[in-house]
């Protein structure tokens, strides 16, 4: 589990096609605090450690799956290289809990449609999937890109929010642009009450 609080932003060094992808992320957690089959949220995407080393900089490698990739923003041919991602290691217990649950299981993918400054934050527009929209409500949750934001306005399938000045600097949202692919994880109590209000 993880909160949607992202603590570093990695760099995409290396993809290699095996059976599934293989990419090497660039981080600046310390590799020997890192087990292998650990759990990192990659741009939103739970993935398991499954080597760790240094170099040049700290790097941990992680697998890929076919259905991770159809889900996310990940092309079949990986994350481009130099592509900077937000980072979030698993939540541990005892951690603060300062965004909220999220699972790192990417329902689907999100388009920026409409960016725009509002005063020093960043107003951002995204048109979810069908099947997503409904979870998604007026001053709840979703994860984009792992990181935990709250909903402004819902309008059909798309939805509003604002990013802060602080956000933009300790994550890669002040690199997006309108056109982009995000990662979008709804709210788990959103989606259980949905399933409940279908049974009763």
């Amino acid at each position: 589990m993880f909160t949607g609080i992202i603590t570093d932003i990695g760099t995409v060094l290396e993809t290699e096609r095996r059976g599934d992808l293989r990419a090497r992320i660039g981080t600046r957690y310390d590799p020997a605090g890192i087990d292998i089959g650990a759990s990192i949220a990659c741009d939103g995407v739970c993935l398991t450690v499954v080597a760790t080393g240094t170099g040049d900089m700290n790097w941990f490698d992680v697998d890929i799956s076919a259905e991770t990739v159809n889900l996310t923003n990940i092309s079949h041919d990986g994350w481009p290289l130099g592509r900077r991602i937000n980072l979030e290691r698993a939540l541990k217990v005892g951690d603060e809990l300062g965004g909220h649950i999220v699972s790192g299981h990417v329902d689907g993918v999100a388009n920026l449609v409409e960016m725009r400054d509002e005063g020093d934050s960043t107003r951002m527009v995204f048109e979810a999937p069908e099947a997503l929209a409904k979870f998604i409500a007026p001053k709840g949750s979703v994860a984009l890109n792992g990181t935990s934001l709250t909903v402004n306005e819902v309008e059909g399938r798309r939805f509003g929010i604002n990013v802060i000045p602080h956000t933009k600097e300790v994550t890669t949202w002040g690199d997006v642009k309108v056109g982009d692919a995000i990662n979008l994880e709804v709210d788990t109590m959103a989606r259980y009450v949905a399933r409940l209000r279908e049974w009763s």
